[in-house]
């Protein structure tokens, strides 16, 4: 089976990457590499599988040094033409959608970038599965799109009509996208909610590369809604193993929605923000200094995933607690940033 991974170069893409080479799939990855948090960290992960920095060029593919079944090539979902042209190459049987400008705060900031990433270059990969006959598309929406909901835990059946971030706007309509090619065209498509993802190898904008940064060089961590936060933190290979798990669970036409399926992934057992914080300066063996602030504008106060349709349809039960992740997370950001 050949498989497209999409966001190659990103966080869960790159964990994702290796889960598909190590269980023999033949697998190309695709990545902008774009400048939205340190390149080296992305080229870095790319490393990691075996892709030379060096030999990467725009729309051309580098096979592995590392394992025979992985290609990468530099694209950018916009580009329709040679999206397009890797599809009609390839012949994917199944596409994983993990590529997305990130970030709900920057998209206060930068609205126009997430609506090429996130809407046309997903209206581009819906157009190519549409015509290439794949014959399942995986894809990243995410827990943002409930909004403010004060219903928990939060079900995959829950209205989200009232997005509170661009970001979110974003992903709510790649669903809707979704559904509409899953209506017209019988593209079996799932989409993923994921929920408050961390692990090592995560991006340095989030809340542990964050906090363990500021912890360690003794800068104040701004804490926002002061501490009044609920966050479902999951660890990434428990992610990993939910994606890997809905890859032959192909929606059909018996679907409460035919071809069309929604799921949460989460831990299911979320944490105060404060909670996270101690437990960060417990292994760290150092105490934060912490600047209270309120809300930030597109923030959510609680995210608190029902996992029951995805336990249901593929038995996942995540397995790592969060203290455990945060250990391997500080074990590995203390050697990759020297400290």
């Amino acid at each position: 089976m050949k498989i497209l991974v999409t966001g190659a170069a990103g966080f869960i893409g790159f964990y994702v990457v290796q889960k598909l080479i190590k269980h023999g799939f033949q697998v190309i990855g695709i990545d902008n590499i774009n400048a939205y948090y340190d390149v080296n960290l992305k080229y870095a992960r790319l490393g990691e599988c075996g892709i030379d920095k060096d030999k990467i060029e725009i729309n051309r593919s580098v096979q592995s040094n590392k394992y025979e079944n992985y290609l990468f090539q530099k694209t950018d979902l916009v580009d329709q033409e040679s999206l397009s042209r890797l599809f009609e190459t390839e012949a994917f049987d199944v596409v994983i959608n993990l590529a997305a400008q990130a970030g709900v705060r920057y998209s206060i900031e930068n609205p126009y970038s997430y609506i090429q990433s996130n809407v046309v270059g997903f209206i581009n990969i819906l157009e190519c599965c549409r015509h290439h006959q794949v014959k399942h598309l995986v894809y990243a929406s995410s827990s943002s799109v409930y909004g403010m909901s004060n219903k928990l835990p939060l079900s995959e059946d829950d209205v989200v009509d009232f997005p509170v971030s661009l970001y979110a706007a974003t992903k709510k309509s790649d669903e809707l996208m979704a559904h509409t090619y899953s209506y017209l065209y019988h593209l079996p498509t799932t989409g993923l909610r994921f929920f408050t993802v961390y692990g090592p190898w995560g991006r340095p904008d989030m809340s542990p590369m964050l906090f363990a940064d500021s912890i360690l060089s003794q800068r104040p961590i701004r804490v926002f809604n002061n501490g009044d936060m609920l966050r479902d933190f999951t660890y990434i290979d428990d992610i990993v193993d939910g994606i890997f798990g809905v890859l032959s669970c192909i929606p059909d036409a018996v679907e409460p929605h035919p071809y069309y399926r929604l799921l949460n992934i989460g831990h299911s057992e979320p944490v105060l923000l404060m909670q996270f914080i101690h437990s960060l300066e417990e292994i760290l063996g150092q105490t934060a200094c912490l600047e209270m602030c309120p809300m930030q504008a597109g923030d959510v106060k609680e995210t608190f995933a029902d996992v029951s349709k995805l336990k249901a349809l593929t038995g996942y039960t995540p397995h790592t607690e969060l203290k455990q992740g945060l250990e391997i997370f500080v074990s590995w950001y203390r050697k990759y940033n020297n400290k």
